[in-house]
């Protein structure tokens, strides 16, 4: 799932599990693989449309290095990645409050790490959901557990709560 910057390439293929969300929500998850493959990745992500979603992934980057990465895309993807994490399993949390999408991530689940702070129109009948993706490996199996989605809007960015 990805529209590449240089128009090079587009792709939207990987296995999805994905609800209607509410207008304001909290969706928080554990997301663990074994990163066979470059790319192999687990993700929490909003989709609006096919040219316009929010993916929160964990994912094997270009170096081999397990590592939290976010991906925006309003037509073209904004790829960004963040901290490296030295585990297979790593919490993740994807906060909507209006227009405003917000994206952290902690390793024992409790203390949340503001990464990403964004304006985001999600058009009405918008989905939130699960990812797995393998995009250069045979196959990639994620794990999600621990999943708790509330319907309410986070009153600090910087804490999640």
């Amino acid at each position: 799932m990805f529209r590449d910057p240089n128009v090079t390439y587009n792709t939207d293929n990987a296995p999805k599990l994905l609800f209607k969300a509410d207008e304001d929500f909290v969706l928080s998850t554990a997301i663990e693989h074994s990163f066979f493959s470059k790319w192999d990745g687990g993700a929490i992500l909003i989709k609006s449309d096919s040219l316009n979603w929010v993916k929160f992934c964990f994912e094997k980057d270009y170096t081999g290095a397990r590592r939290v990465v976010s991906v925006v895309t309003k037509n073209i993807s904004d790829d960004c990645n963040s901290v490296e994490i030295d585990s297979n399993k790593v919490f993740y949390k994807i906060a909507k409050a209006g227009n405003v999408i917000t994206l952290y991530y902690s390793t024992e689940g409790t203390k949340w790490f503001l990464v990403r702070h964004l304006q985001f129109d999600a058009k009405p009948g918008f989905q939130v959901g699960f990812l797995a993706q393998s995009p250069t490996g045979s196959r990639c199996e994620v794990k999600f557990s621990q999943i708790k989605y509330e319907k309410r809007k986070i009153k600090d960015p910087y804490t999640g709560e």
